[in-house]
């Protein structure tokens, strides 16, 4: 078995190395494989180290457990049991080769094997398919090594057999190019394009583990550039974007331009490191567009409340990927105010942050500066004379800050009188004539006609019995 003596950047790690000499020393032959390979050659390892061996898994555990290492059997129909040391698991998988996968998802059959290379054949991507000991070396069989230096994912072997075997493969090569900053091999992306079709039939939920990972590297834009017929697959509210010409002075570039150009906007306005929900946000925040879409006489675009149309259509879309309630609600709300006109004045920013909170409660600060950072993306990705607007945004985080640094009342908890106080001031029982004299009270703070100060507040409630 031919080996390259190529040293990582970065050996592997204590937990993983005592999980590999404990199996060797029992005479099985052991590798590191996967995410760890791959990362440490790349100069940044992950902390997850993988396991592959010529030992059954019931063999594994025993060898294992003879050394005083903790084992889970987390999967033994496929070969998998899970070491825990020092708190750091290590799945260790026996050799084996999968059959076919009539479902696109799962194999009919998992086999055992004795050759390591069998078993790197069934895999992914060649960046994924590299074993490594720290006393062999480097066992490459498929070019991983070299693709990694030319920053190219490509299937192992026939590309169209890996994505029918497993269909959810399409979303993995993108995440992966999209994470790593590669380019899709030519082959490998021409099945990419043909077996999209095919994530028709996976689960929702494990489609939206993938695209949130998509999401998630901060790098969507290029996808939605270059592979907008497996992301459009994935998510359907963004197949109407391709190709939509605005028809406005407003606008430089189509729908779907314009996205990506949000897209990329908000990694550069939060620093490259934007919250979950307002990536979401931006790749949907004009979702609403096409279904709003009309052309006045003068051939000029025009989408009326595609605000409120893009927010529904955005939680849907997230709930309909399985992603959290909690994210779902919050990409929501940014697309809903994506677009608004936000007034610097107390009453403005106050107005602004209880329609958040009424949304989120609790989290209305947060999301009014990523709202901040999704409008000034928006400015920048339209018709130059619309990108001033991100400058004057600044003058609306000024205000928002200095509101929040005072301790602004944008909710009814944050009255300086109580419910107690409106009964008594008003002569009534509990009931909701309380509830209602509170938000109203809160109004005329939001909109300065009282202070918030308990002795102005309830002077302002029996002047109004």
């Amino acid at each position: 078995m031919r080996t390259v003596r190529v040293v990582p950047a970065y050996p592997v790690p204590d937990y993983g190395l005592r999980v590999l000499r404990a199996l060797e020393d029992a005479g099985f032959e052991t590798w590191v494989v996967g995410g760890w390979v791959r990362d440490a050659l790349l100069g940044a390892p992950m902390h997850d180290v993988d396991v592959t061996t010529s030992a059954p898994w019931q063999e594994t555990e025993r060898v294992l457990r003879a050394a005083g290492i903790e084992v889970h059997e987390t999967g033994t129909a496929h070969g998998t049991v899970t070491a825990v040391i020092d708190g750091q698991p290590v799945e260790v998988t026996t050799y084996r080769v999968e059959g076919t996968y009539s479902d696109r998802r799962h194999p009919d059959e998992v086999r055992f094997v004795r050759d390591v290379r069998e078993d790197l054949a069934r895999r992914d991507f060649t960046v994924n398919a590299m074993a490594y000991h720290p006393d062999r070396g480097l066992l490459d069989l498929f070019g991983g090594r070299e693709d990694l230096s030319r920053g190219v994912v490509r299937a192992v072997g026939d590309p169209y057999r890996r994505f029918e075997e497993d269909a959810l493969r399409v979303l993995r090569a993108v995440r992966f190019a999209c994470r790593l900053g590669f380019e899709v091999e030519p082959r490998t992306q021409a099945a990419l394009v043909a077996c999209a079709p095919e994530l028709d039939g996976i689960a929702r939920e494990r489609v939206g583990q993938e695209m949130d990972g998509i999401v998630a590297s901060g790098h969507v834009s290029w996808a939605l550039n270059n592979e907008f017929d497996v992301l459009a697959r994935a998510v359907p509210a963004l197949i109407p974007m391709r190709g939509m010409d605005q028809r406005s002075p407003y606008h430089a570039y189509d729908l779907l331009e314009h996205t990506a150009r949000v897209c990329a906007g908000v990694e550069a306005f939060s620093g490259g490191a934007p919250m979950q929900a307002l990536r979401w946000a931006a790749l949907l925040h004009d979702a609403g567009k096409p279904m709003c879409a009309s052309v006045d006489e003068n051939g000029r675009g025009h989408f009326r409340d595609h605000q409120r149309a893009g927010a529904i259509l955005c939680k849907d879309a997230l709930l309909g990927l399985a992603l959290p309630h909690e994210v779902a609600d919050r990409a929501a709300a940014l697309v809903r105010y994506h677009d608004r006109h936000l007034s610097a004045s107390p009453a403005g920013v106050r107005r602004l942050l209880r329609r958040l909170d009424q949304a989120r409660p609790g989290e209305a600060p947060a999301l009014a500066y990523q709202l901040l950072d999704l409008q000034r993306a928006d400015a920048i990705a339209k018709a130059w004379p619309c990108a001033q607007r991100a400058v004057e945004l600044d003058v609306f985080e000024r205000a928002l800050s200095g509101e929040l640094s005072r301790g602004t009342a944008f909710r009814v908890r944050d009255l300086a009188v109580g419910g107690g106080d409106v009964m008594r001031a008003l002569g009534v029982a509990p009931g909701p004539e309380v509830g209602q004299a509170l938000s109203a009270l809160l109004d005329d703070v939001i909109y300065g006609r009282v202070e918030n100060s308990r002795e102005a507040l309830l002077a302002w409630l029996y002047e109004k019995r």
